[in-house]
């Protein structure tokens, strides 16, 4: 998933037609094998070596670009990797590979995505001017993949002080198997992230509220660790980030609160509403609203009657809808897919927009994973349909009234249906009674909201995720583990854009939920998964 998100944010940038992200003939230039550094746009005509520099402060409003030279062509370099390979196979599955090391540690390699690029700009140039970070926040993949650099390392790596930074850029080629080349050019720069002044009223640990649903934990917690995390957050170095929670053994441990946000704020978490429509199944049916997840479309809905019919259709199940595999030709992480959720918002009736996609003929309804909206407006409008007094009621009757959940904020589809693809507003404590809930089987205060068998289906690792490694799917809830001192804690979690979480700890009786506003951002998650392995599980274990 992760990857071909990647590819499609390339896709789009590198072809673009900006000045700021160009890739040139180098007739006039005899530098070759080389990544300079300077921190403005200086076309290939301009390009002298004493504009370029060594040397940077460095802070996210900077202006960073690279021009590189190499000896000849990518083409050129791919026909070395694959000398059986004609052109236009070279072209349609290799690139550049770009290397990030930090103090001569390797930190970040991405392989820009094969169709990134032009034939031209393949077959004939070799030098490239790209931004890195811009203050005017230029539309270019050079931003992007710098964004995802710090995300995966690069900001732990930088901290205060000088830092040796190198990028070198290899050629790559991935027909029948990934073949990389050496070194075409490299360049290093010293980077300076200077100390700020942080008051130490923003990294003390902040102190735990009375009045709220949970009574405050007596548990130990490493304060140094969290006072490490809150000058991490103050210092940016973890961006955007409004609230975490930890609950243990169903009690307050922790509870922060970050750029504004305080207890009652109510966060847009996105893709985090999608578990409360899973959530809400699973209440319907224990109250046989709903007969089990093995009902089909065709109970629901006249497929006939709707575009692309296919008798497949009629197979799909609720609980093909729960766990991200209909076998609709949609796929949220593909621009180019039909059922991209950005194609679903701007029509008068989401419904029909699931309903009218055609089946994928490459994928097995039960079996193959794809992260699709529409299907969990499908299944919203399902709930809708048998609850009564719809959606909106029965959500407030049957489970924020049990939890005391007074404050939260739908939003609605084009047809006035609560909107369980995502944006869900509630505060953090409640997003916290939200996993207790599934950390406690269903129980809240002795009373069942939902089966246990329901908590365990939810959290299992129902489907496996094939784009990212030891990476599952259950009901609406992702699944995966975090290493800590060699020893692996497996999570379930409900995620949004943003970077804004749920997680579930198996084995041990941990909630944690982090909002954040990070929205779009290529480190979004990234960063949540440092501040939970980094700082929080040590912090607890300890």
């Amino acid at each position: 998933m992760k990857n071909l998100t990647l590819a499609i944010l390339l896709t789009a940038c590198f072809c673009s037609t900006s000045a700021f992200s160009t890739i040139e003939s180098p007739e006039r230039i005899s530098k070759t094998s080389k990544v300079y550094f300077t921190q403005k746009y200086i076309s290939i005509d301009e390009f002298q070596e004493k504009e370029t520099i060594d040397f940077i402060k460095y802070d996210k409003n900077i202006n960073l670009f690279i021009r590189a030279f190499h000896d000849q062509p990518l083409l050129d370099y791919l026909k070395e990797l694959s000398t059986d390979s004609s052109e236009e196979a070279l072209i349609n599955a290799g690139n550049y590979q770009f290397t990030f090391l930090v103090d001569g540690k390797k930190i970040y390699t991405e392989n820009l995505n094969a169709g990134a690029g032009t034939k031209e700009s393949k077959s004939k140039w070799s030098s490239m001017m790209v931004p890195l970070t811009t203050k005017k926040k230029i539309d270019s993949w050079g931003r992007f993949l710098w964004n995802r650099f710090l995300g995966n390392g690069g900001k732990m790596a930088l901290t205060n002080g000088q830092h040796h930074l190198t990028i070198e850029i290899r050629p790559y080629v991935e027909i029948e198997e990934l073949k990389v080349g050496p070194i075409i050019s490299e360049g290093s720069i010293i980077i300076e992230k200077p100390q700020k002044n942080i008051s130490q009223k923003k990294t003390m640990v902040q102190k735990i509220e009375e009045h709220s649903d949970f009574k405050t934990s007596n548990a130990k917690i490493d304060f140094e660790k969290i006072k490490q995390l809150n000058t991490a957050i103050a210092s940016e170095e973890f961006q955007d980030i409004t609230s975490i929670v930890v609950l243990k053994a169903g009690e307050i441990l922790l509870e922060e609160y970050f750029n504004g946000a305080k207890r009652k704020t109510l966060h847009d978490t996105r893709s985090v509403g999608k578990t409360i429509a899973g959530t809400m199944t699973g209440i319907a049916i224990k109250e046989g609203h709903l007969r089990s997840t093995n009902q089909s479309l065709n109970e629901f809905y006249k497929l006939s009657s709707y575009d692309n019919y296919d008798a497949k259709k009629e197979a799909i199940c609720i609980e093909d809808l729960l766990t991200m595999s209909t076998g609709l030709e949609g796929f949220d992480f593909d621009t180019d897919s039909p059922g991209q959720e950005e194609n679903m918002y701007p029509t008068k009736d989401w419904v029909k927009f699931g309903l009218d996609l055609p089946m994928d003929k490459n994928l097995k309804s039960g079996k193959d994973w794809r992260y699709l909206s529409a299907g969990a407006v499908l299944l919203g409008d399902i709930i809708h349909q048998r609850v009564p007094g719809g959606l909106d009621k029965y959500t407030l009757e049957k489970l924020f009234k049990p939890l005391n959940i007074e404050k939260y904020k739908w939003q609605y589809t084009p047809t006035g249906v609560p909107n369980t693809a995502g944006s869900l507003k509630l505060s953090s404590l409640d997003y916290a009674k939200i996993g207790q809930l599934y950390s406690n089987q269903g129980l809240w205060q002795g009373q069942e909201i939902f089966l246990k068998e329901w908590a365990s289906n939810s959290l299992d690792q129902k489907v496996e995720i094939p784009f990212l490694e030891d990476h599952f799917y259950g009901y609406m809830f992702w699944n995966k583990s975090y290493e800590v001192s060699g020893k692996k804690y497996e999570i379930s979690y409900a995620s949004g854009n943003g970077g804004n979480k749920i997680l579930i700890f198996k084995d041990i009786p941990v909630v944690i939920v982090i909002t954040a506003q990070a929205y779009n951002q290529p480190f979004m998650h990234n960063q949540v998964d440092d501040i939970v392995r980094s700082f929080l599980l040590p912090a607890i274990l300890n």
